[in-house]
């Protein structure tokens, strides 16, 4: 499916370890994954405003990146990043984030639409002027009654969620192999049957 200029693959979260293993990171959390999956680190690259790398994944070129702004300022990464990496189209960019609306774990791949209130995409959205991109999302659940998502996706994790997120970090890190590989229809084929 890629082109000759391979993909672009983003996961979202904020930096610090005060955000570490919260909801909000998962998507960083599958972007480090894929890393060390290919012997790779993350090298903080501060003209990009995030954490890169250069791996193949199912035979492709890829640039695999954690922005290392807020997510209400991943826009500011992603443009950063597009113009170092420029795309053939929107469908070589794949941003990993979690996503309210899935019950935890559940994995889904996604072409275009909306941004359901999620504050990354918003600003990916607002800076790149489309919402042509591939989505990976993984599903963090609803807030409980009277709990603000903002709250929700920042706040600590208990123990058997914990357990459901890190299976679905690899699940989606094997969705974004697969989406590379044989292209999005076919992702979207395996991990949006289920759930």
């Amino acid at each position: 499916m890629s082109s000759a200029g391979g993909l672009l693959i983003v996961g979202l979260g904020n930096p610090g370890s005060k955000y570490e293993g919260t909801r909000h990171n998962v998507g960083a959390e599958v972007v480090q994954e894929l890393a060390r999956r290919c012997d790779e680190r993350l090298k903080a690259d501060r003209k990009v405003s995030a954490g890169v790398s250069a791996v193949r994944l199912g035979g492709v070129r890829c640039q695999l990146a954690v922005p290392q702004t807020f997510m209400n300022e991943s826009g500011r990464a992603l443009s950063q990043l597009i113009r170092r990496h420029p795309l053939d189209s929107w469908e070589d960019l794949v941003v990993v984030h979690d996503e309210l609306d899935l019950d935890p774990g559940t994995i889904k791949v996604k072409r275009g639409g909306g941004l359901a209130g999620h504050k990354g995409l918003k600003s990916i959205t607002e800076h790149l002027g489309t919402t042509d991109y591939l989505r990976i999302r993984i599903g963090v659940g609803k807030p409980p009654q009277g709990s603000s998502g903002a709250d929700w996706v920042l706040s600590g994790v208990p123990k058997a969620t914990r357990i459901l997120l890190d299976e679905a970090t690899s699940s989606a890190a094997d969705a974004v192999t697969e989406l590379a590989g044989n292209g999005v229809d076919a992702a979207m084929r395996e991990y949006n049957s289920g759930g």
